[in-house]
């Protein structure tokens, strides 16, 4: 019995709070995370749409099976659906557990939170596709004023070319990188020779 126990230890409960700007308070979620066992909490403050949270990369890096990430509410990990369901990906592939506070339904714990990972899945699939056409809806658009420029654009911005970088130097693979980023692994391949030239 006590081999029993040893074998699956006690989950860690793992916070992550933010608030967009420096002049708003983390108190509030910090409270309530705590108020729900959290003794690991990652804080930070910077706009949700940013890809570069530094707490973040480095909450969802140090994840280990059976751990649970918590948030007070979903807008408080990701300001889009896409984002939303790439980060809960993450930790799901972790072997771990997310939850929401504010949003009971969002724990992929149950099999109701598993089934809203997969609904998230297939909104983001439908957003990204949104994307995609509005982007070409606007290409088409400067192509007919004259005002296209030759050659493709970059498929990362800079933060996230740097993000990239940073995660291959931990020893994430291309291809998990590259799938954050929906990009293919050889466009993050091709970042590596700008490191150290």
């Amino acid at each position: 019995m006590n081999e029993t126990m040893a074998e699956s230890p006690p989950s860690r409960l793992i916070g992550y709070a933010r608030v967009s700007t420096v002049g708003q308070t983390l108190d509030v979620q910090l409270d309530q995370l705590r108020a729900a066992g959290c003794r690991t909490i990652f804080q930070e403050k910077v706009s949700g749409v940013k890809s570069d949270r530094k707490e973040l990369t480095r909450m969802l890096k140090g994840l280990q099976p059976g751990d649970v990430v918590m948030v007070t509410k979903l807008d408080r990990l990701a300001r889009s659906i896409f984002d939303l369901f790439s980060i809960v990906k993450r930790i799901n592939d972790a072997g771990a557990r997310f939850r929401s506070i504010a949003q009971e339904w969002a724990d992929t714990g149950s099999a109701q939170g598993r089934m809203m990972l997969a609904v998230m899945g297939g909104m983001a699939e439908v957003e990204r596709e949104m994307i995609l056409t509005r982007t070409a809806e606007g290409k088409a658009r400067k192509k007919a004023r004259g005002e296209l420029r030759e050659g493709r654009p970059p498929k990362l911005n800079p933060a996230q070319r740097k993000e990239a970088l940073a995660r291959l130097d931990d020893g994430e693979t291309l291809v998990d990188v590259a799938r954050t980023f929906n990009v293919s692994h050889s466009t993050i391949q091709r970042l590596k020779p700008r490191v150290g030239s």
